[in-house]
């Protein structure tokens, strides 16, 4: 079977056709390249795969290492050189975001780049940086939804104060709200889910849905794709409950390798072993630091699997993976450590012998 063989309606039954292509770079350097050379390419990267066709692309944030720590500069100005591909963090966590001025960043950011950004937020309580940002009176997970909720109000335009006295830079009555407000930003923001809690909570505060690499609660026995479409099979129902009508479009990060050659299959195998034998620690450009957890993860932790091979054996793992199959929008995560022409190549060969075969096509 090849791509082109692939007819229409040919889809494994329960099988959603992939109505979205995207890729998911860390946007990394090494000592050596250096972060201006870096950034560079990262905006590159963006051009190349706007002109394959790809629907949309996600950068993501980590502080005080060597890969990008702030993206809505950056998506902003990825913009000035694209004109049509969606632009997204995924994910942006809560806890060390200040809500009021990530809203007004955010609406900046959407305005010069045309209604395209797309911000996944997450509440997970992740690295333990309250000494540099600051130590809250609650745990970080709540800290991360208060700041959420606040969030929410404020890119939505809602009224965040009324000046009730002297002093406060307006006359007194006056409504004050995020400025500059972008209408749409809101219905495009989405969360960043784990775990079947996180796309619950998605769900009723009317967010779309991305689901990572690495997922959490996964029960005794249950595989990663298992529980992945568990996540989203949640989502889904909550958001019929709570809400009525179609969820949005869910999209699901994968690293979905097809190898065109000899040589590319055997990088690609080779980044398979590092996930399998080093965890989120694989695939590190020079330089960076070394995650404390690797591939031992805690009890109720998996990191994806890594679909690689030939273009057929891909397009055969991803069509019969749980997870993949539930998913509207296909998000390649690229390997951190790849150089430009080896994500330009990757991004190519994928948009070229898989995603046909996934029911996608290409953006005009």
């Amino acid at each position: 079977m090849t791509a082109s063989s692939v007819a229409p309606g040919a889809l494994p039954e329960g099988f959603r056709p992939k109505v979205a292509l995207g890729f998911n770079a860390r946007v990394s350097f090494s000592d050596e390249q250096g972060p201006a050379r870096g950034l560079r390419d990262g905006i590159e990267l963006f051009r190349a795969a706007e002109e394959r066709g790809y629907q949309s692309g996600w950068v993501y944030q980590r502080h005080f290492d060597h890969y990008l720590s702030s993206p809505l500069p950056f998506l902003a100005a990825a913009g000035q050189h694209t004109g049509r591909i969606r632009l997204g963090s995924a994910v942006l966590p809560m806890r060390y975001q200040d809500p009021i001025l990530l809203a007004e960043a955010a609406a900046t950011a959407d305005l010069l780049v045309g209604g395209r950004l797309d911000l996944a937020l997450a509440t997970g309580d992740l690295a333990p940086f309250d000494a540099i940002f600051g130590a809250v009176a609650t745990d970080g997970r709540t800290e991360a939804r208060r700041r959420l909720a606040r969030f929410l109000d404020a890119v939505a335009g809602a009224t965040l104060h009324t000046v009730d006295g002297p002093g406060q830079g307006a006359p007194i009555g006056t409504e004050l709200a995020v400025t500059p407000h972008s209408p749409g930003l809101r219905g495009r923001l989405r969360r960043g889910a784990s775990s079947v809690g996180s796309a619950v909570d998605a769900a009723a505060e009317g967010l779309g849905l991305i689901v990572g690499t690495v997922l959490h609660g996964i029960e005794p026995g249950e595989t990663f794709s298992d529980h992945q479409a568990r996540v989203i099979d949640a989502y889904r129902d909550t958001w019929r409950q709570r809400r009525g009508g179609e969820a949005p479009p869910v999209a699901v990060a994968a690293s979905v390798l097809p190898g065109t050659s000899t040589e590319t299959r055997e990088r690609y195998a080779a980044y398979d072993l590092q996930r399998r034998t080093q965890g989120m620690a694989a695939s590190r450009p020079a330089g960076a630091l070394e995650p404390v957890t690797g591939a031992d993860l805690p009890a109720g932790q998996q990191i994806s699997p890594v679909f690689h091979g030939t273009p057929d054996e891909v397009i055969a793992g991803v069509l019969a993976d749980p997870g993949l199959s539930r998913a509207n929008e296909l998000v390649l995560f690229l390997p951190p450590s790849f150089a430009l022409a080896q994500n330009v190549r990757l991004l190519t060969d994928l948009a070229a012998t898989v995603a046909p075969a996934l029911g996608w096509e290409a953006a005009a």
